[in-house]
């Protein structure tokens, strides 16, 4: 049954989940937001099929909220929202990273109408902004699902429906432990990366060199900490409790990390960094995940145009999915290091194969 859907926040986010519904023909989309210059972006690129300037009015003609602001603006989007006389039920849902605020909020809406989903598309990019919006960005990425107690498992089904175009996994979670699992994955490594960058900064003032020997280890490891402060601001406002929390286990992990390297204790110190090694190589292998499957080969190639389209071309002509592309060194003159990923062992191992018979050096990551 095609419904009404109201997209209100019209970023990387919002837009590429209105991209997905509206690309799929089934919902009728009204993107709004606060930036005029979305939402007219939205319309012009049929992201949406119609943009209103008013929220209270579009949210009534709606089947289905989605609201994609930041946290801070969500609940305050949810208490406009629980203002609103509806005559109708309508199922609203978000996109925070953070549920316990949002849960919190909705269990103490009034309004009858409204039937609260909490919702969190784990997929993202390191652009931001309605240009970015893609119709994929959630294909295939962990989408979660946080329902109040008083809501009907059969809205579930519905929320579901109208988000099936993005492609996603569903899962279920309670607010609680969807927090906890976030926080170790995804904000508490964005705060350490953060850290990383501001030691750089301050060994800088010895070292001026220092940013040109910052090479892809270090870029890799802090790549997040460019991400949007303010908004990540706001993730750590709202999970203030368990950042601290997190912060005083990292505290006492890199106490014992110190010990091990001053007792200079090999065999300790080999094993830490191989239990880390073996954890790491294992997450999400052969299952759908937030860390999606992955199996890399690293590709020497020259520094030459065309030479990173040969090898994409190579794999392309004998089927090859590549799931993930990224150059990892190439300085002027000299061969560079590519790294692939495929989705799978079988792919991993003819890769090898055909693009060894192809002359090239390349190295398996087990």
């Amino acid at each position: 049954m095609n419904k009404t859907v109201l997209i209100a926040g019209l970023g990387l986010i919002g837009g590429s989940i209105a991209k997905a519904i509206s690309n799929s023909n089934d919902h009728y989309t009204i993107g709004y937001d606060t930036n005029v210059k979305s939402s007219e972006y939205a319309l012009a690129n049929n992201i949406i099929d119609v943009q209103s300037y008013n929220f209270s009015q579009a949210a009534r003609q709606a089947d289905v909220i989605i609201l994609a602001a930041p946290i801070t603006e969500t609940i305050q989007l949810m208490k406009e929202l629980d203002q609103i006389t509806f005559d109708h039920e309508v199922i609203v849902t978000d996109v925070a990273s953070v549920k316990g605020s949002i849960i919190h909020t909705a269990n103490e809406l009034t309004n009858d109408k409204i039937i609260f989903i909490g919702g969190h598309p784990m997929a993202g990019s390191h652009k931001t902004g309605i240009q970015a919006a893609r119709e994929h960005l959630f294909e295939n990425a962990i989408y979660i699902l946080t329902p109040t107690t008083r809501c009907a498992s059969e809205k579930v089904g519905e929320l579901k429906s109208v988000l099936k175009p993005t492609k996603s996994h569903f899962l279920i979670l309670q607010p609680e432990e969807h927090d906890e699992m976030t926080s170790v994955i995804s904000h508490f490594p964005h705060l350490i990366a953060s850290s990383l960058v501001h030691q750089a900064k301050k060994w800088e003032n010895k070292h001026e060199y220092l940013p040109e020997l910052a090479a892809g280890g270090f870029r890799d490891i802090t790549r997040i900490a460019s991400s949007n402060p303010e908004m990540w601001q706001d993730i750590f406002y709202h999970n203030g409790s368990k950042m601290s929390h997190l912060l005083e286990d990292w505290i006492h992990e890199m106490t014992q990390l110190k010990k091990i390297l001053e007792e200079n204790d090999k065999d300790k110190m080999v094993t830490y960094l191989n239990t880390a090694k073996k954890y790491r190589d294992g997450l999400n292998k052969n299952k759908k995940g937030a860390i999606p499957s992955f199996y890399d080969l690293y590709v020497d190639i020259k520094d030459q145009p065309g030479a990173l389209a040969l090898v994409v071309q190579i794999l392309a002509v004998k089927e090859i999915n590549i799931t993930n592309i990224q150059i990892l060194e190439i300085r002027d003159g000299i061969n560079g290091a590519l790294r692939v990923s495929v989705p799978t062992k079988e792919a991993q191992v003819k890769s090898h194969k055909i693009l060894q018979k192809h002359g090239y050096e390349v190295t398996i990551e087990e």
